[in-house]
């Protein structure tokens, strides 16, 4: 027997079910996100506490022409099973499959490519004052998480929301939790400050109260809605949005899917803007994933009927790392560790369990915990080590430029998911750092080729008295207990002497690299590898040695050509007056990435060890029937 979801081919079609149906439609879609997020892995807690509130939305509001932008939009799966998706939801975050984010090519109901908190509600401010001048009746809905009320960018748009703009609704779903636990005074205003039934039942009590003062009780009881709206600042976090012009209502179960359909249906007739507080739980529907909402926010594969994760014993780059800086600050109390609600993520949440005080989650802020990590560095007294994803610093540029660079400080931003973001996809890519941090003066860039450099490269890191950073995929890697090498700044590595061709690899491409020799050895070649370790500042002493010793230069990088590796060797090339080289630069072309399996997706670009051969082979008239 077809399931509900499995009948249902257009959203439009919700309205034909009744409360009862729609119940049993969320228990579908639920069992739906299990059953593959099991196999797949993906974004599970969220998707899983947001099922009634899109049931809602759908039912009262008319997708596509209404508009749903989703803040971050991890927490779309429902939306994307309630738009015809379903029967290819199983590909979801593989190659060639569905988007795990909102993705305006998949779908019409899609309308923003999303994976970065707070931009939501700015977006929907532009749809709607676009929508001015076409006289559009589309009501404008933006999603967001509680979370992204930590972000500055959403509080710029709540300070520049019209106060006669209309059909305007914001959805905040609040389920207290970001990725990790929610951080921060406006997290707690929302925890703490609650409207309910208790609170108006004292705002009458009060006003009942004052009333039968004799002689007085009539003024007193006028008077007395400062009392009330004193009480309300305490209780209520009304205040704080109808500070900004919104209309607030709430909060209401996230999962009473007739309570929320009844409020939508409601806020049809008004012409003020509006912010709906719901309440929902993360992880619904899955007790494993309730009690561990920050493990099952991203979730591995895992068994389908005790939620218990598949094992892993594989050591990732991510995993060395906060080890490894552990360790340092067991025997070194001066070490200190900001994230932005990415300690989970990032496996600094032992180091946070041990020492709160010296690893701090300042929330979804980037920029600000750049900033942040610049302002106590400039006491001198604590070494601080700034640990964020690489899409998520190309949010804090110019914090890194004015605020650390600028200033000269010896801040270690740690970079992780450096490279293809496989499963997330186009925008949680990796690929653009080195290009704009290495315009900036006074920046040391590093990245390590396994996990025992990792290890050296923060071991010295605060040696080198310089603004750096160490750059790393969320690859698997390997280590040793060898003892760790002291890395000079701008020094780097020769892996393997040949001749007549260098292939300098950068980081984990070392082993692509390893890989190319090793086949371009079969065919009477036998190149030189270079692992440059640092790619700001070069090894110029051994660069200039080894590009006056060798013909061809070849460059491999998990990077954009247009700003990476490649681009940095042919400037040095160029500025040192070689002449009569041949160069080619593999690397990412001027495409985004979309998501898929590492493997799959380094062959589709070319990085595959057979690939590159190849071209190697080609480019430069080695031909080989081998290939």
């Amino acid at each position: 027997m077809r399931s509900l979801l499995d009948q249902l081919i257009l959203p439009e079609q919700i309205n034909t079910l009744s409360y009862e149906d729609l119940s049993l439609l969320a228990e579908n879609i639920r069992t739906r996100i299990l059953d593959v997020m099991s196999i797949n892995g993906g974004h599970l807690g969220s998707n899983l506490g947001i099922v009634e509130l899109t049931i809602a939305l759908h039912k009262v509001f008319n997708s596509p022409k209404d508009k749903f932008i989703f803040d971050v939009s991890h927490q779309c799966y429902p939306h994307k099973l309630l738009t015809g998706r379903n029967e290819t939801f199983d590909t979801i975050r593989q190659h060639n499959g569905l988007c795990g984010f909102t993705h305006p090519e998949e779908s019409p109901h899609d309308h923003f490519y999303a994976g970065h908190a707070g931009n939501a509600l700015s977006l929907a401010l532009g749809v709607a004052k676009s929508d001015e001048f076409t006289d559009s009746k589309d009501y404008i809905l933006p999603i967001l998480g509680d979370s992204p009320l930590t972000c500055g960018l959403t509080m710029e748009a709540l300070n520049n929301i019209p106060k006669d703009i209309k059909r305007f609704i914001v959805i905040l779903n609040d389920n207290a939790m970001s990725i990790s636990e929610n951080v921060g005074a406006i997290s707690k205003i929302l925890s703490r400050m609650i409207n309910n039934p208790t609170t108006n039942k004292l705002y009458e009590e009060i006003e009942s109260i004052l009333a039968k003062v004799p002689g007085y009780g009539h003024f007193l009881a006028k008077k007395g809605h400062v009392v009330k709206e004193s009480i309300k600042n305490l209780v209520s976090p009304a205040p704080f949005f109808e500070q900004y012009g919104l209309n607030y209502i709430g909060p209401i179960d996230g999962h009473d899917i007739r309570k929320l359909s009844e409020t939508f249906e409601a806020l049809k007739g008004s012409n003020k803007p509006t912010v709906v507080h719901v309440l929902t739980t993360k992880g619904k529907g899955l007790d494993i994933a309730i009690k561990n909402p920050t493990s099952y926010h991203g979730a591995k594969p895992f068994d389908r009927d005790t939620g218990v994760f598949h094992p892993s014993s594989k050591q990732t780059f991510p995993k060395i790392f906060g080890k490894h800086l552990l360790e340092m600050a067991d025997s070194d109390p001066t070490i200190l560790a900001i994230t932005p609600a990415m300690p989970a993520g990032s496996c600094l949440d032992k180091f946070m369990e041990k020492y709160p005080k010296r690893c701090i989650d300042v929330g979804i802020a980037e920029g600000h915990s750049v900033t942040y990590a610049g302002g106590i560095a400039f006491g001198k007294k604590m070494k601080v080590v700034a640990c964020l994803y690489s899409s998520f610093l190309q949010r804090a540029f110019d914090n890194v430029f004015h605020d650390v660079c600028l200033q000269k400080l010896p801040v270690l931003l740690t970079i992780d998911r450096a490279g293809i973001s496989c499963g997330d996809g186009v925008n949680m890519n990796g690929i653009y750092d080195i290009g704009f941090l290495s315009s900036m003066p006074n920046m040391v860039i590093t990245q390590p080729r396994n996990g025992q450099v990792l290890k050296e490269l923060l071991s010295s890191a605060f040696s080198w008295n310089s603004p750096a950073c160490i750059r790393y995929p969320n690859l698997p890697t390997t280590t040793s207990d060898e003892p760790l090498l002291t890395r000079k700044l701008g020094s780097a590595e020769v892996i393997h002497t040949g001749e007549e061709i260098i292939l300098i690899a950068l980081g984990h491409m070392c082993d692509i690299a390893i890989d190319v020799k090793d086949k371009l050895q079969k065919e009477g070649f036998n190149p030189t590898i270079i692992d440059p370790v640092f790619i700001k500042p070069l090894d110029k002493k051994l660069f200039i040695e080894m590009i006056e010793s060798h013909q061809t230069i070849i460059t491999i990088e998990e990077h954009s050509l247009q700003s990476g590796l490649g681009s940095i060797i042919n400037s040095f090339i160029l500025q040192n007056g070689f002449m009569n080289k041949q160069v080619v630069n593999f690397g990412i072309s001027d495409v985004y990435v979309e998501h898929g399996k590492h493997t799959i997706l380094l062959k589709e670009l070319g990085l595959d060890s057979h690939s590159i051969t190849k071209k190697i082979l080609s480019q430069f008239s080695l031909k080989s029937a081998a290939l």
